[in-house]
């Protein structure tokens, strides 16, 4: 017992000391390596199988009227591994580790927690498809980021169903510019829990849904020179039976050496309330969400580099919730205006997406005389963090 002992603690003091001239050689630990590589010093050959572990963790002070809470979140955990099989075929699964994993009475028979899972093929003279669950191919530089870098999002995303399973056809033009043309399904989870449809019990419900679910997006995306970036996109929604959403999304991005800046447009207009937000102010309509309901958002961020290691950043957001048409004793027009406004600091220690955050995040929520008289109030949040982001290259 004693010499297995002995070997053991023998054997454990060759390994940490090896582990220890392993870590003196490797001045910039994983810059440019995966954890894998790392840790047993043997480099990949292949790009079959790529894992990442998707982070963004803080703490966060929250006031509305004052000090509300403090308290540390970890606000996404995402798993992803993607890889190239051979020229042609391709693969990639992204799933979040904070969500439940419940795919009851969803459409695709599939969780939300999971973001993606399907199959990439290039079919030559440019073109290639992506089947399976998806990321949306709509407009907006923000909306293309990953979300870990996201600190908050506009109430326009934070609503939209983003990622829903299908077919993607693309088109590369040339090596900078891409045209998408994209058929999906149109929701995550039950007609009637999307809706918000209820019937009494003997009643029909005064919409149904339609025999083709879907949502059709045209996108192009452009690079020019580096400098110029676009994304841009048009869709059309089957909502329900005879009632469809259009969305239109246009997002442009400016890049001048140490300064960078996006400025995103959308639009939305809908049969049915699909974002929920009309709802809540005005009630439901006929058994369902509110009918006939228009959202207009404007984001835009500027980054200024001003040391290798730092980057400073401030952005804002407009956003209106309107009425399109009259409805019963409720007026056509604006009933909500939203504004956001962060500022913030990064460190990057290494290079590497690892970094540091210092942000503040501020929300105001500003109604209208003809929303004020169904009982709504202005109000302002905001959100001290401090925090982490980093997509660690695990294998």
């Amino acid at each position: 017992m004693i010499k297995k002992l002995t070997f053991i603690l023998l054997i454990a003091g060759c390994v940490q000391n090896t582990y220890a001239q392993n870590t003196k050689k490797s001045e910039k630990f994983l810059e440019n390596k995966t954890l894998f590589e790392e840790l047993t010093n043997v480099k990949k050959k292949q790009d079959k199988f790529n894992l990442f572990l998707n982070m963004q963790g803080s703490f966060d002070a929250n006031f509305r009227d004052g000090f509300e809470e403090g308290a540390f979140k970890m606000k996404q955990l995402r798993i992803e591994a993607k890889g190239n099989i051979n020229h042609w075929l391709s693969y990639r699964y992204r799933q979040r580790l904070n969500r439940s994993n419940d795919s009851s009475g969803n459409i695709d028979n599939l969780p939300t927690s999971i973001d993606i899972a399907g199959i990439g093929v290039k079919l030559g003279k440019g073109f290639s498809i992506f089947a399976g669950k998806q990321c949306t191919a709509y407009g907006g530089i923000e909306f293309d980021l990953n979300p870990i870098e996201i600190y908050e999002y506009s109430d326009m995303i934070e609503n939209m169903s983003n990622f829903m399973t299908g077919l993607n056809i693309g088109y590369d033009i040339n090596a900078h510019q891409q045209l998408n043309l994209q058929i999906l399904d149109s929701r995550n989870g039950s007609f009637n829990k999307t809706y918000g449809v209820e019937t009494e019990e003997g009643e029909l419900p005064t919409i149904e849904t339609g025999k083709l679910p879907l949502v059709y997006t045209l996108n192009w995306n452009g690079n020019f020179n580096d400098v110029f970036k676009t994304r841009w996109s048009a869709s059309i929604m089957n909502e329900a039976k005879d009632k469809y959403l259009y969305y239109y999304a246009f997002g442009n991005e400016l890049n001048l050496n140490k300064f960078n800046m996006f400025l995103d447009f959308m639009y939305s207009k809908e049969s049915i309330d699909r974002k929920g937000i009309m709802t809540g102010i005005t009630g439901s309509m006929e058994g369902h969400n509110a009918s006939d309901v228009g959202y207009f958002s404007m984001v835009t961020k500027l980054n200024y580099r001003f040391l290798p290691k730092w980057n400073a950043f401030v952005k804002g957001m407009y956003e209106t919730a309107s009425l399109s048409k009259q409805q019963g004793d409720l007026e056509k027009g604006k009933y909500r205006t939203a504004w956001g406004y962060f500022a913030g600091v990064e460190f990057y220690p290494m290079d590497t997406n690892l970094h540091f955050f210092l942000t503040y995040v501020g929300r105001s929520y500003d109604f209208t005389a003809r929303a004020k008289a169904l009982g709504q109030n202005n109000y302002s949040t905001s959100r001290v963090s401090v925090g982490f982001i980093y997509q660690l290259p695990m294998f």
